[in-house]
């Protein structure tokens, strides 16, 4: 049964792991669809390469953790080795696994700040699949019908 459970959590803590946000300008929630965004046209006026990484490891950790002690507790015989066994797994595994969710979580992107037409700076962040240079002619497109604002190229006037 233990070794049951442990063949369970362990594809699941590499599958959770994996889960890393499409953060590219290129990448809409299907609930986005359809919906109304605004518009602003301006001009790049600096891009800096990022690093987005996400925060809450919490789940890599939690997974990890349950995998380690299930795991952990196979070890030795006895119920004190296999008490031992779980602790020392659950905080091996929850280490693991919140170093496995931060690497896999980590991303490239860019930083554009855009000079709006009608004055003043924005700032908007997004991932690495439009790339702008400085000078481009670009939309700021944001609202709420879209989870997040980005920056795609203006082919307009």
């Amino acid at each position: 049964m233990k070794k049951f459970v442990m063949f369970l959590l362990l594809p699941l803590a590499l599958i959770t792991a994996g889960c890393a946000s499409q953060i590219g300008a290129n990448q809409y929630d299907s609930a986005a669809v359809g919906s109304v965004n605004r518009a602003l046209t301006g001009t790049i006026v600096s891009v800096r390469q990022i690093t987005v990484a996400d925060s809450d490891n919490s789940l890599g950790t939690t997974v990890g953790g349950l995998a380690g002690g299930v795991a952990g507790s196979q070890i030795g015989k006895g119920s004190t080795a296999a008490v031992l066994g779980a602790v020392g797994g659950a905080l091996v595994g929850g280490a693991a696994g919140n170093l496995a969710q931060r690497g896999l979580s980590k991303q490239s992107g860019y930083e554009y700040v855009v000079q709006i037409d009608g004055g003043g700076l924005v700032t908007v962040t997004q991932g690495s699949d439009v790339l702008m240079a400085v000078g481009q002619r670009c939309m700021v497109l944001y609202g709420s019908g879209s989870d997040r604002a980005r920056v795609i190229p203006y082919n307009g006037r």
